[in-house]
């Protein structure tokens, strides 16, 4: 039973990790219909400021700690939380570009793409509905 419960209270205390594929989500009115992977990259890492159509992005992420970003960009880019923070920070003291603009969390990012037909943004792909679409999904 002492066994079970150390058991029991390693694995609660234990990091948890998002197992679940990522929607990259823009508002259903936008003209955009699907995206690559390195269009998303381009816009996640400040090198592009405009969907492919021409149309102007705005860019919404999640914050620093969360473990759907650290997902997110790992799936994308292939960069830990660190290199992404250490990226944008280089990218910030040339004062040419922002980061994308954090969110509290997925629900959030979700409710902003919904009201702008110029949002761009992530969530797990189980939270998608009919008032955003889909143009990329990177799988688990």
């Amino acid at each position: 039973m002492r066994g079970l419960k150390l058991l029991l209270a390693a694995v609660l205390s234990a990091p948890t990790f998002v197992l679940a594929d990522i929607a990259i989500i823009v508002h259903p009115n936008n003209p955009v219909k699907q995206m690559t992977v390195q269009q998303v990259s381009d816009l996640y890492l400040g090198r592009a400021r405009n969907f492919p159509g021409g149309e102007f992005a705005l860019v919404f992420d999640l914050p620093r700690d969360d473990a759907l970003r650290e997902k997110f960009f790992q799936s994308l880019a292939g960069m830990s939380p660190q290199q992404v923070n250490a990226y944008w920070s280089r990218l910030m003291f040339t004062g040419q570009v922002l980061p994308p603009q954090p969110m509290p969390n997925d629900r959030a990012v979700l409710d902003i793409v919904r009201r702008n037909p110029g949002a761009i943004g992530y969530i797990k792909v189980e939270a998608l509905d009919n008032a955003v679409r889909a143009v990329l999904t990177l799988k688990e």
